[in-house]
Order: structure tokens, then sequence, then C-alpha cells
């Protein structure tokens, strides 16, 4: 299926690994022109390298970096018609998951809602006049399903996507009626290196549960979290939902929340 995405430009954060690394792989092959902003780059985004690919080296938890990006992203292609806000997850120098209401410090907090919230709120504030003057342009945050199905853990990461939920709920009311669609992709657990790095969330879990690394991320975690599918969610999966909600195939979805969740989420 043609995504008529030929020719467009994107703007995708959280670019050199995971999701955004995907993200970017799958806009570019459907002949997007995609700016990829993350902090620095790395083996797999460098092989992507070409005419259609910018990367912008920025740390967005920066108040000026967004706007900056953006500025980038327009003087190099010439327009902005696509907003990926991939970045998120844990902020640097911090390993989820974290357990109980008491563990998170309130610096912990202010970090975890300057990467996952705001860095964002200022994405899309300096997005927003090029994407109208795109039309039929398209934004996707990619949240999780912890925005919908809270726990006890995580408790600031669950809160700071449950705001990116909701916020684009608002976006897509406000500037639906002027061109810009906006939607969440909201994963469920993801073998990225949030879970497979050395001090990442598999080993955190095993420590956790007396297991070791290979049992969570071989079927332990996603029998933890209840996945139907009994597995963690491949990143191009997500990517390929991302794909689809950006195309003008998808011209009447807005204010939509996707899960790509291997059915983490059961409520009706």
């Amino acid at each position: 299926m043609d995504l008529q995405l030929t020719g467009r430009v994107a703007l995708v954060t959280g670019a050199s690994k995971g999701i955004g690394l995907a993200v970017v792989r799958t806009l570019l092959d459907e002949g997007a022109r995609v700016a990829a902003v993350s902090r620095k780059s790395g083996a797999d985004l460098d092989a992507l390298a070409g005419p259609d690919l910018l990367h912008v080296p920025a740390d967005l938890t920066d108040p000026g970096a967004p706007a900056e990006a953006v500025r980038r992203t327009v003087e190099t292609f010439g327009r902005l018609d696509v907003l990926v806000n991939n970045a998120g997850g844990p902020p640097p120098g911090a390993a989820l998951p974290r357990f109980g209401f008491g563990t998170p410090t309130d610096d912990d907090w202010r970090a975890m809602f300057e990467f996952n919230l705001f860095a964002l709120v200022r994405t899309v504030r300096a997005a927003i006049p090029h994407l109208l003057d795109a039309g039929a342009a398209s934004i996707v945050n990619v949240s999780s399903g912890n925005a919908r199905r809270p726990g006890p853990m995580n408790f600031d990461y669950n809160a700071a996507k449950a705001a990116v939920t909701n916020l684009t709920k608002g976006l897509s009311e406000e500037y639906g009626p002027q061109g810009i669609r906006v939607n969440t992709v909201s994963p469920g657990p993801v073998r990225t290196p949030w879970w497979t790095d050395e001090g990442g969330a598999a080993d955190i879990l095993a420590a956790a549960t007396g297991s070791d690394r290979d049992a969570i991320l071989g079927g332990g975690a996603a029998e933890m979290m209840n996945l139907a599918t009994g597995r963690l969610v491949d990143p191009q999966e997500v990517a390929d939902a991302v794909a689809l909600l950006v195309s003008p195939r998808s011209a009447s979805t807005t204010g939509a929340d996707l899960a790509v969740d291997g059915g983490y989420l059961k409520e009706i």
C-alpha cells in the first residue's frame, strides 16, 4: 500500500535507536525526507545517511533545543509536514522500573516530566506554525499503555505519559479544523535498549524476581504483564503504526490512541 508520503518532510525525536530509529527507517523507505533528532547519532542511524536524512544533535530537555531542531529541519528541507514525538522513557541517568510511590524524588519527578512532557510541548509549539503552512499535516505523540493502566511502579513515568495522551486529545480538537491531525501511539513493553542494555529493565526485573535477564526477555516480562502475544513488542511494529497514522490515508483519524502493546491493555 502506498502511504503517499513521498516528498513529505518529517521530524522524528529520539531517533537514534529503538522505536525512533525504526520510524526514521520506515519513513525514508516510504519516500519521506526525515530530520532525525537525538543527542548523538549511532551506527544504525549513520547507515541510513543520504540526501533525505538530516541528523540534528540535540538535548531536548534544553528549553531552546526543540525550536532549534524545527528551525534546522525547515531550513534544510523547506517545510514540515509530519512531527513524531518519540523521545521519552527514562531521563538520562535514570533506570526504570522504579518500585513504589516513595522511590522517585522531587528531582526524579521534574526530570521525568521535563523529558517526557515539557520537551514534547516545546517541540509541538515550535512545529505548529510550519505544520499549519503545510496543510494536511500530522503529529504523532508516542505515549504508553501505562498512561491508561496505572500500577505501583513508575508513578512519575506513568503520570507524564497520561499527560501526553490528554494533551494529544486537546491538540486534536484545536488543530483538526486547521488541517493538523494529532494522534497517539501507545506501545506496551518494546524490545528496545531501555530493556536490553546492561542495567536496563530486564536486569532490574531479573534482580527483583530472582530470575535472569535472558528469562525476562525470553518471555518472563510478557508473562508478568499478561501480554496476549507472549513476547515483547518489536520496534518495527510500532513504527508501522506511526507511519500509517502520519499518512494521508489516515485523513479521518485524529484524536485517536492506537495501542501496539501485545494485548497489554484489557479495558474496553
